[in-house]
């Protein structure tokens, strides 16, 4: 693959990243929450979502996806409840005082995988996650070469990106919390980041 498309792919993608999203909002609360080590599982989830999206791309199951109206809304909806169901869950954690984001009663297969699960679904359950792979990647392929190769290439560029860019946030929470690390500031972070997916979740749902 031409080196100077990867080099463009790279400055198309960074400003994505660098906006908030679920992942950054994911990565604050896990390590508000928990510890430094919750938000690099979370981060590490995060970019294992973009790797199974970028799985579809190169087999072409996402373009499938997004051709159809139905498959589409049906990931929107079901990717807004997700993030509705986990803000909502991640606000109560804020009023029972306890770490965990899960509920003991209401409990998803994935639950056990923690920060890692969380993250990843959020991702795989995302539909702006998918496109990134529909409509940025497309632009920087040869057609003269084969796809598949070189969608791989740039999916671990983007992952290395976002990656980086995840745990160097890990490390500002983390500073930020050994610098303020008291029930109250916890207890309201973690309220605003609950705050946060559900407004994603909401927003996620809606646009379907």
């Amino acid at each position: 693959m031409q080196w100077h498309l990867v080099f463009g792919f790279v400055a198309a993608v960074t400003p994505l990243t660098l906006i908030p999203g679920t992942s950054l909002t994911l990565v604050t609360h896990q390590v508000v929450a928990g510890a430094r080590s919750d938000g690099v599982r979370a981060a590490f989830g995060s970019v294992c979502g973009l790797l199974v999206h970028a799985t579809f791309a190169a087999v072409g199951l996402s373009a499938l996806v997004m051709s159809s109206a139905r498959a589409l809304t049906m990931v929107k909806l079901l990717g807004g409840i997700y993030l509705i169901w986990l803000g909502i869950t991640t606000w109560r954690s804020a009023r029972r005082g306890v770490e965990s984001t899960t509920g003991r009663r209401w409990r998803l297969p994935w639950t056990h995988l923690g920060g890692f699960g969380q993250g990843l679904w959020s991702n795989v359950l995302n539909p702006k996650a998918a496109s990134v792979y529909l409509t940025l990647v497309p632009q920087f392929l040869t057609s003269s070469r084969p796809i598949a190769p070189q969608i791989a290439m740039l999916a671990v560029v983007h992952t290395a990106v976002v990656l980086v860019w995840l745990l160097f946030w890990v490390s500002v929470v983390a500073a930020a919390r050994s610098a303020i690390d008291t029930h109250r500031f916890r207890r309201g972070m973690t309220r605003l980041a609950g705050a946060v997916l559900v407004a994603f979740g909401v927003r996620t749902a809606a646009a379907s």
